[in-house]
């Protein structure tokens, strides 16, 4: 049996396991320490451990310097204080010193009220600026299709680093220059756009502050609004309706499809449609793509490329294109739902209702920043004009029915519009890590078996361990699957596909932690993997209460 650490903090006893930080076992008692860097998303790999910003400092008796609780173990008889009076005038000068390199513009930075930084001044009572001069105006700016750029706000806290290089395996951002003209940026300090940055957007989901945020295009989708002469669009996507509740003192896992197409009605858009809708589309296409693979794998075919693999994440595309070019084959030829959602808007639907497909807005809500990007994609367009015109977050939905002055948690629910409204619970669950894997099953083997699926819910795919697998049996059969999120496990994945030993027939892959729920657009879950888990949770509850749980079923769809 595990020996157990005593000690005391704060008068209290503790009793932890060996290895266990301060700042865990303080956290196991009720009481809460300051951090800003350390960063730990437990159940995945979202981890930043530096100890470099020293907010979260304490005293421990016998110790002749303050430590940072974040980095320190726990020792056998450790007597610490968490709010001596030493304590609370070392973190309050740290902040300042913070404060003396960073902009005095919170009310118009795009993380006012949401800033961790900001709360710290407030929770110091900080109300004046002892130091002066650090603040440097060279370091770059950039505003890309998906990200805003701003190191004048950076507070050097590695968050954005670390889930870049080692949750992501992009290893696009890092430490530059010294001092005062320290910042973190793409190496040799060049731009976003001139990287193999993916637009994942987890930097931004990280950050504390303003440095790293999303492109707003709520401004634009208010322009669009007011025009007459426009059909603006709606397509939220199946996360949203998980997370958005958030933005407005619900708890996390809220299901709010209802009060969601009311507010869009309210906000003027003239069709309210659903992604859900295109994500059942996108399992026909999938999941027959999987089926003719499978078929010729079956009839000998040599040539046939398995593991086919999703491509419904714009990141994990981009992280594809930009890293293993030699391994296009791979991936299925099918769209994203949401481009697959607006070149059916801008066709069929278009073509039944006589409208030009130029007088058509297609606006996305996504919990994620690459659909930005994906919505510029010279291929998602018809003669310059896009499928998909652009795309706003799930934060950016919010703060418009803010704007709008609209009472969200007063709202009556309301259907989605028809016919590109109706969906399956297999569309539903879309958005979480493993969701498009079992939506392509329940119809890949109702087809290929010819038989009703005994069970429909495929548990060995869900959950948020990083890599899972599963043997799922189609008349003697065995189809082998493989689920993974975040690129950091898609690297290991596509690694072992390069040297030959990667031995599944189907691959699903997201960027985000936990899949769409985790994406970089949701409301930000500041390292709190419950929040993650309720959303998920709430994924699989909306399937649960629909009446048709299968894409092949969905009459629309047919």
């Amino acid at each position: 049996m595990e020996k157990k650490i005593k000690l005391t903090i704060d008068k209290l006893p503790v009793t932890v396991a060996p290895g266990t930080t301060l700042l865990d076992a303080a956290k196991s008692v009720g009481i809460v320490i300051p951090t800003l860097c350390h960063m730990d998303l437990k159940g995945t790999c979202v981890q930043n451990k530096p100890a470099s910003c020293r907010i979260c400092v304490v005293e421990v008796e016998g110790r002749r310097n303050l430590a940072p609780a974040c980095a320190t173990a726990c020792t056998e008889g450790m007597v610490v204080w968490t709010n001596s009076a030493r304590v609370v005038r070392a973190r309050k000068t740290i902040a300042e010193l913070m404060l003396s390199d960073h902009p005095n513009d919170c009310l118009t930075c795009p993380k006012c009220s949401d800033c961790e930084l900001q709360r710290l001044v407030m929770r110091f009572n900080i109300r004046e600026m002892p130091f002066q001069g650090g603040e440097q105006s060279t370091r770059k700016k950039e505003v890309t299709a998906a990200i805003t750029r701003n190191m004048d706000k950076c507070i050097l806290c590695r968050r954005c680093e670390s889930v870049c290089n080692n949750v992501q395996s992009v290893g696009v951002l890092g430490a530059i220059r010294r001092g005062f003209d320290t910042t973190i940026a793409p190496t040799f300090d060049r731009m976003f756009k001139d990287t193999d940055c993916t637009y994942c957007g987890q930097c931004v989901a990280v950050c504390p502050t303003g440095a790293l945020t999303e492109r707003d295009n709520t401004d634009r989708l208010l322009q669009d609004l007011i025009d007459p002469n426009k059909v603006v669009i709606a397509q939220p996507a199946p996360a949203v309706r998980v997370a958005l509740g958030e933005e407005f003192g619900m708890a996390p896992g809220t299901i709010v499809t209802g009060k969601l197409a009311t507010a869009l009605h309210y906000l003027g858009f003239t069709k309210v449609f659903d992604t859900d809708f295109a994500a059942d589309l996108t399992i026909m296409e999938e999941g027959y793509e999987i089926l003719s693979r499978l078929n010729r794998f079956l009839a000998g075919d040599k040539d046939v490329k398995l593991p086919i693999m999703t491509s419904c994440c714009p990141a994990w595309v981009n992280f594809f294109e930009h890293n293993y070019p030699d391994l296009l084959d791979y991936p299925s030829s099918a769209k994203s739902p949401a481009q697959m959602f607006g070149a059916i808007a801008k066709t069929w639907w278009a073509e039944k209702r006589g409208i030009d497909r130029k007088k058509i807005v297609v606006v996305s809500i996504m919990p994620c920043l690459a659909k930005k990007y994906e919505c510029e994609r010279e291929e998602f367009s018809v003669d310059g004009n896009p499928d998909v015109d652009y795309s706003i977050s799930t934060r950016e939905l919010a703060r418009l029915i803010k704007r709008a002055n609209i009472n969200f948690a007063a709202l009556p629910d309301s259907d989605f519009d028809t016919p590109m409204g109706e969906s399956s619970g297999a569309g539903a669950i879309f958005g979480a890590s493993g969701g498009v894997m079992e939506a392509a099953l329940r119809t890949v083997y109702e087809v290929h078996t010819g038989k009703e699926l005994p069970k429909l819910e495929f548990t060995e795919v869900r959950g948020l361990e990083g890599i899972k697998e599963a043997v799922i049996d189609l008349n003697g059969f065995p189809l082998k699957v493989c689920v993974a999120h975040t690129l950091g496990n898609a690297r290991i994945l596509m690694d072992k596909l390069r040297k030959g030993e990667l031995d599944y027939h189907a691959v699903e892959v997201m960027a985000c932690p936990g899949g769409c729920i985790g994406g970089a657009g949701q409301p930000y879950h500041h390292g709190n993997i419950e929040i993650l888990k309720a959303r998920s949770a709430a994924i699989y509850r909306e399937d649960e209460g629909k009446p048709i749980r299968k894409s092949h079923k969905n009459p629309d769809i047919i």
